[in-house]
């Protein structure tokens, strides 16, 4: 009793933002709106609506990668605008590219291949930006 009243005893460890990303792409949220929420722990349905076009590059033009759009939009919603470049550098420095058709060159659109890639990518991203947001 008194242990829960001074909040002593085990805590509970906040989900890492790279298994919180998968779980949410797996879910059903894009791989934009997926980064965000799980950067930011923001489900606000407006949010969530505003990021929706980001997946899969934007407007559907498989160009810039939803998870880094997504990044970059977390990191500004947290006052860290100037660390969207180094997500930018890092993503690149593991992917060589940031446009979402490259990425998913090697796979057929929308196969558990590509998806599977996607996630991948989506998990990495939500990783650097906790990263850069505790930075």
């Amino acid at each position: 009793m008194l242990g829960k009243l001074l909040k002593f005893g085990p805590r509970s460890q906040a989900e890492p933002a790279k298994e919180k990303a998968g779980r949410l792409f797996a879910s059903g949220l894009n791989c934009a709106q997926a980064v965000l929420q799980a950067s930011t722990g923001i489900d606000d349905p407006q949010i969530m609506q505003m990021a929706k076009p980001f997946g899969g590059g934007i407007g559907g033009s498989q160009c810039l990668c939803g998870a880094v759009s997504g990044g970059v939009m977390a990191l500004g919603l947290k006052g860290k605008d100037k660390e969207a470049k180094n997500l930018v550098e890092e993503f690149k420095a593991g992917n060589k590219v940031t446009c979402c058709s490259a990425l998913s060159r090697p796979y057929k659109w929308k196969s558990r291949e590509h998806l599977a890639n996607c996630k991948r990518l989506t998990e990495e991203t939500a990783e650097i930006v906790e990263k850069l947001l505790k930075g």
